[in-house]
This record gives C-alpha cells, sequence and structure tokens, in this order.
C-alpha cells in the first residue's frame, strides 16, 4: 500500500511521540497520585491492624491460656502460684509454650486466690494505656460478655 508523503509524515511524527517516553511531568504525577494512594490506603488499614491485634490477645486469653489453667485446677485443686506463673502449663504439657501476646510480650499471670488473672499490657507493654495500648485483662473481658 502506498501513503503520500503527508501520510507519511503523520505516521512518522505519530510513531516517533510514542518512542519518546514519559516526560519528567508525567513521571512525577503519577509518583504524587501513588503516594497520595497509599496515603489513603495507610490511613484505613493501620486502625485495622491495631484491632487485629487486640482481638487477637483476647482470643490467646480465652482460647488457650484460660482453658489450660482450668485444666491445671482440674488437675491439682488449685491455680498455679505466680511465682510459677504460665511456664508450669508448659512443663504439665497442657500448652506448647509459654503463650506471647501480639506485640510480643509475655503475658502476665496473676494467682488470686480462688481466681487468676491473665493481663496483656498492649502495644506499649506497660499499665494503662489507651485504644491499642490500652491492658487487656481477663477479668474486664468477662464483664464485657455479661
Amino acid at each position: 500500500m502506498k501513503f503520500n508523503r503527508h501520510t507519511r509524515r503523520l505516521l512518522s511524527r505519530s510513531s516517533a511521540s510514542a518512542a519518546r517516553g514519559m516526560t519528567l511531568l508525567e513521571i512525577m504525577v503519577t509518583i504524587t497520585i501513588i503516594g497520595v494512594v497509599m496515603g489513603m490506603v495507610a490511613v484505613a488499614v493501620i486502625p485495622q491492624l491495631d484491632a487485629a491485634k487486640v482481638d487477637t490477645a483476647k482470643n490467646s486469653i480465652r482460647g488457650g491460656i484460660v482453658p489450660a489453667l482450668k485444666l491445671y485446677y482440674t488437675r491439682h485443686g488449685r491455680y498455679p502460684d505466680t511465682g510459677a506463673g504460665l511456664q508450669v502449663l508448659v512443663t504439665e504439657g497442657m500448652l506448647d509454650s509459654v503463650p506471647r501476646d501480639p506485640w510480643d510480650n509475655e503475658f502476665v499471670y496473676l494467682n488470686e486466690g480462688s481466681s487468676f488473672k491473665i493481663i496483656s499490657y498492649g502495644a506499649d507493654g506497660a499499665p494503662g494505656g489507651a485504644d491499642a495500648a490500652a491492658d487487656i485483662s481477663s477479668d474486664t473481658m468477662d464483664s464485657e460478655t455479661k
């Protein structure tokens, strides 16, 4: 197929502009758009991650530690001493390992005579706090479900 001179010139221009790539301005706009989208995703996702860690800590207490302590009580007629802590549950074969909270801190175990308390100090690893840093305790979880 033969093209006239004007058509050939138009075809050569469009192929030349397609081959030249992106300008610096186009790259900067693309990077800015990607940055804005990533910022919006981070604002939406990070609070959900904190809430998931709080739920994981509660589930570890309810579903793993409390049943093991109740089994220990059934076998021995008492809860382990505070000094022995949760390590005794591993020694007795009731748990595979001493559990850690989602922030990689050890759960705190307190023997209160006829009952016990299990505490995770939350994201900050210290008593008190708010939001993801708030303490999670087995006795406050009991009052939440009533």
